[in-house]
């Protein structure tokens, strides 16, 4: 009888002729180890297609449990989580659910993993994610869990790992678990985080994000990857019912005369150098040849101190620092956080305002004491610039103050969604603060990332 077995993230038919015309095309000859070899990813429809073949083989693939996914802590699920856990068995265990953040994406998972009762790996993109899921599975199904990343590595039915972790490890792993969710899927089509799912045979998957779309469209390699998008809510179908009311608010700032004069000089040498030599700003690859064409000058180099300079002057302006001061006496004990671009602005604010700041340098377990310090009240307000946009829980926080950021819809998305959250389910209002300086880029990027239906009768 034929055999089919996993090997190094691919799939090996053997013990069958070369010459077999009823071996499924997705199989091709492989020289080397004298097999049919068939990608990890397409296990499911492999033994379909075998099947329909009339091709009985030995299955020796799959490696992973079936084990007793009981939870002994159980919350009640929101109507819309059961619809979206129904939409996702209808298409097989396979798909990817949008929901906003705060909207219980980690409970969506947990009733998948309850449902399927497999070894199930959870993939998660920083570790501050793998600890949160981690503590939330031990306390969840009262089972010990195990971490792959961070200087950790032990396998259990009931996995975390990170999506660097996942890729270099899967090629060994792929065979072992029979479920894999991937949160904020949205990173995985990156060309070598596909290979967390593509060298795995797991016939069951599920994405969780809230910002699905990626800038290069590579997002559509999520149905081959995980399955297409089964279930879909945005934060305006869900706030007031499921999440707090909010408001966002844009303000804008004007330059003061000197700033406008230095700004104006700063960003016409810039465009001079970039028209001279003939880029196109607006192009897929314009920046990365600024980049490169400013390295081989000193008048290359100037044009980068002032497209810097441009930016410092439009993101830190001095009626943007007025102005926070002013919402964080209007916002006096609203737990705020205050969103920067880069790490100069955010120290920059943290020292002007004595606040305590947090950024991808910052150590794990003070980043842990300064997110429990906003909870308890010991601190108002603290700044960040990137590293709180994405997935980690600030449940306590109402206020989120942008001064300065990118044209990304996701990146603004995520940062309304840090406030979103009810705090024990109790009826709480978030405000948005978008801090914009006119006539400068950050007045395009603005109105770019606004066209989300999140900004829905904002002001």
């Amino acid at each position: 009888m034929p055999t089919l077995t996993f090997a190094a993230g691919t799939l090996e038919l053997r013990d069958i002729a070369r010459q077999d015309a009823r071996v499924p095309t997705l199989f091709a000859w492989d020289e080397r180890s004298a097999s049919f070899r068939a990608p990890a990813v397409a296990y499911v429809q492999a033994l379909y297609a075998l099947r329909e073949q009339g091709i009985k083989v030995d299955d020796r693939a799959r490696a992973y449990e079936v084990f007793d996914a009981h939870p002994v802590v159980r919350h009640t699920a929101r109507p819309y989580q059961d619809e979206a856990v129904c939409a996702w068995q209808k298409h097989r265990g396979r798909g990817v659910v949008v929901l906003p953040t705060g909207a219980g994406k980690t409970h969506v998972a947990v009733m998948a993993i309850e449902a399927k009762k497999r070894s199930t790996l959870v993939v998660a993109p920083t570790l501050d994610l793998v600890r949160q899921w981690y503590d939330l599975l031990r306390t969840t199904f009262g089972v010990r869990v195990g971490v792959i990343g961070g200087g950790d590595y032990e396998v259990l039915p009931l996995t975390v790992t990170t999506y660097d972790s996942a890729y270099l490890h899967t090629e060994h792993l792929g065979a072992r678990f029979g479920l894999l969710v991937f949160d904020e899927c949205h990173h995985l089509p990156g060309k070598t985080y596909q290979l967390a799912a593509r060298l795995s045979l797991a016939p069951y998957r599920l994405g969780l994000t809230a910002t699905l779309e990626r800038p290069d469209g590579l997002h559509h390699e999520l149905v081959t990857l995980i399955g297409k998008t089964v279930y879909r809510k945005e934060i305006g179908e869900l706030s007031g019912d499921y999440l707090a009311e909010y408001e966002t608010v844009r303000v804008q700032v004007e330059l003061t005369k000197g700033e406008r004069t230095e700004h104006d000089h700063e960003r016409a040498l810039y465009l001079e150098f970039v028209a001279k030599n003939g880029m196109h700003l607006g192009s897929t690859n314009g920046f990365r040849d600024f980049i490169a064409h400013a390295a081989r000058s000193a008048e290359g180099r100037r044009a980068m101190r002032a497209y810097r300079r441009q930016r410092e002057l439009a993101f830190a302006a001095s009626a943007k620092l007025a102005h926070v001061e002013h919402l964080l006496d209007l916002h006096r004990g609203e737990p705020t956080i205050i969103f920067t671009q880069d790490n100069a602005t955010a120290y920059r604010l943290a020292r002007c305002f004595l606040l305590p700041i947090i950024t991808h340098q910052t150590r794990v377990t003070e980043r842990s004491e300064i997110l429990a310090g906003l909870a308890s009240g010991t601190y108002g307000a603290i700044v960040t610039s990137k590293v709180l946009n994405e997935g980690v829980d600030v449940r306590e926080a109402s206020v989120a103050i942008v001064l300065s950021g990118s044209g990304s819809v996701r990146e603004h998305v995520q940062r309304l969604g840090r406030v979103l959250r009810k705090k024990n389910d109790e009826q709480q209002r978030a405000v948005l603060y978008e801090l914009v300086t006119t006539k400068t880029t950050e007045a395009g990027a603005s109105d770019r990332r606004r066209e989300h239906d999140a900004y829905r009768g904002s002001r």
